[in-house]
């Protein structure tokens, strides 16, 4: 059995090693900080029955923009745990979230979330597309450091709608945000936002 919970402090290492091992985008530690101190309602990571973090989702609310929206930073499950829906739980997990960002006295629900993928990531690409309802927004030339296209990819959420999003930006740091990633073409998960 495999659990998926709220991420930790204590998670972050095991979050990082698992990044390490699936995915050729890694992060320092400092941005793992960054994140859970940002927007601690959305990282989730999945636990297998030993304690072992099996996998994980990266995710933030964006602040450059007047739009409320969250995004995927990064999505990683291990090989050992593949094709079980754990990719697909971690992200609904995510979407859940940023659904319900909290900010003082309000509470601002994400219009929609976004993320990058590796053009050549069909895995990852299907995943979106067919399982989560991710549509293609934009493509983002040489995205990657190795060159790659990426497409950038939205689906739209349910969150409540607001006119005022414009005073958002200068409070969600202080308070929560989301989760999410891609996955590569042999099944591992990769994301990158900047």
């Amino acid at each position: 059995m495999v659990c998926i919970r709220k991420a930790t402090v204590d998670d972050l290492l095991a979050m990082q090693e698992c990044n390490l091992f699936c995915l050729p985008e890694n992060y320092q530690m400092k941005y793992y900080l960054y994140h859970i101190l940002s927007w601690p309602q959305l990282l989730y990571v999945a636990e297998d029955y030993n304690g072992k973090i099996v996998g994980y989702v990266l995710a933030k609310m964006e602040e450059e923009s007047t739009e409320c929206h969250g995004h995927i930073t990064s999505l990683a499950v291990l090989r050992t745990h593949r094709k079980l829906g754990i990719a697909t739980k971690l992200m609904t997990a995510a979407q859940n979230a940023m659904e319900q960002v909290l900010v003082p006295k309000q509470v601002y629900g994400s219009e929609y979330v976004s993320l990058h993928v590796r053009k050549s990531n069909r895995a990852a690409f299907n995943l979106y597309t067919e399982t989560l309802g991710y549509k293609i927004h934009d493509m983002e030339a040489k995205y990657y450091a190795d060159g790659e296209d990426a497409y950038d990819m939205r689906k739209q959420l349910k969150g409540k709608k607001h006119h005022n999003h414009h005073h958002l930006h200068h409070h969600h740091h202080h308070s929560g945000g989301c989760c999410s990633a891609d996955l590569k073409a042999d099944g591992s998960a990769e994301a990158k936002t900047e």
